[in-house]
């Protein structure tokens, strides 16, 4: 017999990995506006992303949905408890998407545009590091009720993944712009990604120790036996795949760099369920405890299985359309 919940769990987290993927590049151009001044490579900059950043946004709303679907106590018990860094990242996400549509109209006030569109980008991706941190931390549930603070989600460890979610988004949208650009500013990408993956390497190793110091659930999780042996393969992978970044950097190949950040982005995925498995509420409530009812589950499973090959399919079909390279002088988005 079929696990529903483990399959509605599966859908979710396909949704949120797919989110951080496609939504992360394109917050990643916004992060790294500041460091490009010409206004012309600026524009290239939103060029690459503007056929795609709003569809990419779709995964977003397809894992609150399937959140709320099937698992309706966690939907209330987490939004509960991260309410306000959820609202300050949907904020700051409304001011980067009006900040598309307004600066390409815009001459007198596209500096301002400029602002909205990197404040916006980054923070939004902060707050989404916060959420993450947060909910790692542990949610304070009583009865199934949150029972916590409005303010528990802001505390020194969701401020750094916080910060780290702002440097993984900029090393995918660096690497990203290293395919789709040539010329200056692909060159200035080149030298952006060695200092962004070292960065970026540096969290990863904080975050893994920080994580079985404090949690000693984790701690079994990864370092007793024959755990350590089996999930072993995913920090090594970590180590393989920078290196394999820093040598198709200086060998100037233009998709490797990218390729292999999506797989530093996937392992720490990885690691992340690993870590929390079975639980989905953080740190005792698991995914069969919070599973809506079997009835519930499958009526909206039917919808999923209608729904996910369609946003697939007009996904693809929107990157191969706009696969091309965008270059100084196209017409770009309008």
């Amino acid at each position: 017999m079929i696990d529903l919940a483990l399959v509605w769990v599966g859908i979710i987290g396909l949704a949120v990995l797919f989110y951080v993927i496609m939504d992360g590049f394109d917050l990643g151009i916004g992060i790294l506006f500041p460091f490009i001044q010409d206004h012309q490579e600026r524009d290239v900059m939103m060029n690459t992303i503007a056929p795609v950043w709003d569809g990419n946004e779709t995964w977003m709303v397809l894992g609150g949905a399937g959140l709320f679907a099937a698992f309706p106590l966690v939907y209330a018990t987490v939004l509960s408890a991260l309410y306000l860094p959820i609202t300050f990242m949907v904020v700051a996400l409304i001011f980067r998407g009006v900040a598309f549509e307004f600066r390409f109209k815009s001459t007198r006030t596209k500096y301002l545009w400029d602002q909205a569109f990197i404040w916006g980008s980054i923070l939004s991706s902060f707050f989404q590091g916060v959420i993450l941190g947060a909910y790692i931390q542990g949610i304070e549930t009583t009865n199934g009720i949150y029972s916590g603070s409005a303010w528990d989600w802001l505390t020194p460890f969701s401020i750094f993944t916080g910060l780290g979610v702002v440097v993984m988004y900029a090393t995918l949208g660096c690497g990203w712009l290293i395919w789709k650009t040539e010329a200056k500013l692909q060159a200035h990408m080149y030298q952006f990604m060695p200092k962004l993956l070292i960065a970026l390497l540096l969290i990863f190793a904080s975050v893994s120790l920080y994580t079985p110091l404090t949690h000693s659930e984790i701690a079994n999780r990864w370092f007793t036996f024959p755990n350590i042996f089996y999930f072993s393969p995913v920090p090594i992978l970590v180590l393989y795949f920078v290196g394999s970044i820093l040598n198709a950097c200086k060998d100037k190949n233009e998709i490797k760099p990218f390729i292999y950040t999506l797989a530093l982005v996937f392992l720490a995925f990885t690691g992340f369920v690993i870590s929390l498995w079975p639980n989905i509420i953080p740190p005792s409530v698991s995914i069969w405890q919070a599973a809506a009812p079997e009835s519930s589950l499958k009526f909206t499973l039917v919808g999923a299985v209608i729904l996910i090959p369609m946003i697939i399919a007009y996904t693809f079909l929107s990157y191969w359309v706009f696969r091309a390279k965008v270059r100084i002088g196209d017409d770009g988005y309008h």
